[in-house]
């Protein structure tokens, strides 16, 4: 299977709903002028694709020197456990450079995954939820 990574190639608004609606990824997909928006707005999107098939996606938002925040990373369900997802955050990690943290929040169902690819879990964080 080849798959190739990207960090210039940007993948349209539908590609990125079929996507996250592909692998489960609880996101705004029925909105497609609000991914439009979220695609516009992040400063670093790692993309991996098969072919034209965009199969797997890391989109962050960081200021290069400090913080990362990783807001998606999602991979295709038949493209699961196949070291698509640990690569993307690699690459991310790689472009972001060693002086950046990297870190995000996660859905439930991954709570397990991210430790398992280096991440440490934090009690020390707080958020205001969307009202949308």
């Amino acid at each position: 299977m080849n798959i190739t990574y990207s960090d210039t190639k940007t993948p349209t608004a539908d590609q990125v709903i079929d996507l996250y609606d592909n692998a489960g990824l609880p996101r705004p997909t029925d909105d497609k002028e609000r991914i439009q928006k979220m695609i516009e707005h992040s400063n670093l999107m790692i993309s991996a694709w098969q072919g034209d098939v965009l199969v797997g996606l890391a989109r962050s938002i960081t200021d290069w020197v400090w913080a990362c925040y990783l807001s998606d990373l999602a991979v295709r369900e038949e493209f699961k456990k196949m070291g698509i997802g640990k690569a993307l955050i690699e690459r991310t990690q790689t472009r972001v450079g060693e002086q950046s943290m990297v870190l995000l929040l996660s859905v439930p169902s991954a709570m397990t995954y991210y430790p398992k690819i280096g991440f440490q879990k934090q009690e020390s964080s707080f958020i205001i939820n969307r009202k949308e």
